[in-house]
Parts: C-alpha cells; sequence; structure tokens
C-alpha cells in the first residue's frame, strides 16, 4: 500500500477534566470545551490517550500507527533507533485554577521497574500566572527521610515546601524525585516525558468530582524523594527577539523561545528528530514539506524528522520548539 507523503500534523487535544482545573483553556486558548479542564493533551503516545491526526490525508489516524508505518522519517532515525514505536514526549497546555496535589514522579530506573514505564522529567513554561502565584518546588528547609516523616505524622508539610513566585515567561525543568505542585492561577505549558506515574504525597485535605478523597502514594515515593535542593529547577535564559533563546536541554527534550515579529526560516535538517512548535501567543502560518499550517494561541503542531526548512510566516507569535536532541 502506498503511504500518503508526510506533512506538519496537527491533532485533536485530549481535554482532561480535573478538581482543580478551570476554564481559561476554551477561554483564551481554543480549547472547546465546558467545566473544569485541567490539561489539554495536545500529542501524546501514552496508552489509552493516543492522539489522532485532525489534517490532510492522514486525518483521524492514531500516531502510534504512523510511528508503525513511517517510523524514522517521522521521528528521526536516532529517536526510532532509542524509542522504537513509542512516542517519546507528551506535550500539554495546563490551567490550575487551583493548587494540583504535592507530588512528585520516579525515574527511568523505578518507573520500569515498579510500572513498566518510562519515568517522568518534564519542564514548565508559564504562560500566564496571577497576582501571588506560586509553584511549590522542594523543601524551604534542610530535610531528610526521617524528617519528613515526621512532618507527615504531625501534618505540618505544607510549612516546609519551597514556595516560588512565578510569572509569565519563567520556566522550570522538574527531575524525577522533586517534591513540586503547581500553584493556583497557573497557566503553563508542559512539556515532559511519555509518562502518567504520578505520586501523590498531600492534595489539600479535599475531595474529587466523585466526592471521594483521592489516594496518595506515601510509600511509593519514600525511596523516590530527592531531598537535596530544588533551586536548580529554575532555568535562567535570555528572549531574543526575532530569534530562537534557548530555554531547557536535557537528554530528553530540547525546547527553545520563537518570540516573532517578522518571518523566519528554521533548518531542522540536521536534528534528526521530529519537531514540535506550540503556539503561545498570535499566529504563524508554517510551511514545511511543500504543506502550509496556519497555527494559533493554543495550537500545537508537529513537523516530521524528515523536513528540510521550516518557514514561519508571521506579523507576531510566540512558540515553544521542541524537539527530542540526538545525543544527551
Amino acid at each position: 500500500m502506498n503511504l500518503p507523503q508526510l506533512y506538519p500534523l496537527l491533532f485533536k487535544p485530549q481535554l482532561q477534566p480535573k478538581i482543580w482545573g478551570g476554564e481559561r483553556l476554551a477561554a483564551d486558548y481554543g480549547k472547546r470545551s465546558s467545566g473544569k479542564i485541567g490539561e489539554s493533551w495536545e500529542v501524546s503516545g501514552v496508552e489509552g490517550h493516543v492522539s489522532l491526526v485532525t489534517n490532510g490525508a492522514l486525518e483521524g489516524r492514531p500516531l502510534n500507527h504512523l510511528i508503525a508505518s513511517y517510523g524514522p522519517e517521522l521521528l528521526g532515525k536516532t529517536v526510532f533507533d532509542t524509542f522504537g514505536k513509542t512516542f517519546p514526549l507528551l506535550i500539554k497546555f495546563i490551567d490550575a485554577k487551583e493548587d494540583l496535589s504535592v507530588q512528585l514522579h520516579p525515574d527511568d530506573k523505578i518507573a520500569k521497574e515498579r510500572h513498566n514505564s518510562f519515568g517522568k522529567t518534564e519542564m514548565w513554561y508559564i504562560l500566564d500566572a496571577e497576582e501571588n502565584a506560586r509553584l511549590i518546588l522542594g523543601f524551604n528547609v534542610p530535610m531528610d527521610k526521617e524528617q519528613y516523616q515526621e512532618h507527615l505524622a504531625a501534618g505540618t508539610l505544607t510549612e516546609a515546601l519551597r514556595e516560588v513566585p512565578v510569572v509569565p515567561g519563567d520556566a522550570f525543568y522538574i527531575k524525577p524525585g522533586t517534591v513540586h505542585a503547581i500553584g493556583a492561577g497557573t497557566v503553563l505549558a508542559e512539556i515532559q516525558q511519555t509518562s502518567d506515574i504520578t505520586y501523590r504525597i498531600y492534595d489539600w485535605d479535599r475531595p474529587d468530582v466523585d466526592g471521594t478523597m483521592r489516594a496518595l502514594h506515601t510509600e511509593l515515593a519514600l525511596d523516590v524523594i530527592d531531598f537535596s535542593s530544588s533551586s536548580e529547577a529554575e532555568l535562567a535564559y535570555t528572549a531574543i527577539a526575532d530569534g530562537a533563546a534557548g530555554i531547557c536541554t536535557s537528554p530528553y527534550f530540547e525546547t527553545k523561545l520563537l518570540q516573532l515579529s517578522k518571518p523566519m526560516t528554521r533548518s531542522v535538517r540536521d536534528i534528526d528528530s521530529f519537531v514540535i512548535y506550540m503556539c503561545t501567543e498570535g499566529a504563524v502560518v508554517v510551511t514545511a514539506m511543500g504543506h502550509s499550517e496556519k497555527i494559533k494561541k493554543g495550537t500545537t503542531l508537529l513537523v516530521p524528522a524528515c523536513a528540510e526548512t521550516v518557514e514561519l510566516d508571521t506579523e507576531g507569535a510566540t512558540l515553544l520548539e521542541v524537539y527530542v536532541p540526538s545525543t544527551p
């Protein structure tokens, strides 16, 4: 069977209702929803939540089927050799109207042993933040396993959590084991490994949408928590007008910020990876492989690895550019 030629791909957002979610993804980011939506999964290979194409000749095809059909042409040779038929990243927009649970994630080794899953390393880029919005990142006092358990027993864990104020444009790298939470009034873009493994250690004593208390993972978390300083989570970068500013480099993903007031051409032939563009402000026409697609604020587009250049035609847009680096 002759396969259609690849082209820049749009996917159907998968909207996740959450007890802590809000209305911003619908009101400000173009998501068609009602009720308390916490997350929009933009590109996903997570089992049970695989993204479906919404444009062009491949409309309706699941992402994992495309990987099976196109392999390195879609993912890049190194990415395909490393991850096989599993899409390696999960791309989200998140609206935290209320505080998320205090949580952490296992690394690759523990996640494989316990859950047959990848670990979860992630980064956040703050899109919007109300006055006094903050994140929780680690602890505000020296902490070890024994002291942590004493705080749990005494019900004083929240007193020991480190709070970090945020404004739009801030960025953070969350390593496995880092105790963290997104605070109320924050909207952000999240780039992470393909994993949905979360160890919840505190949930503000609130019931879920069905009236029951959400499970805590106290014992699972105990041997995973990184009790060292979390100050390295904050990413320092300098935005570049009409250029690409590197925000985050990790073994799992590379993220750049593009703030554009005019057209730009991006050479992607040497990346050896698919490239994802998340539009966070404005609108842009993306042209690659002879195909053009207009995306606007709240839209995410995947350019296959076989593309050589990407034309970004805009009079004003902000984009996150994400790909998998070929070497750690």
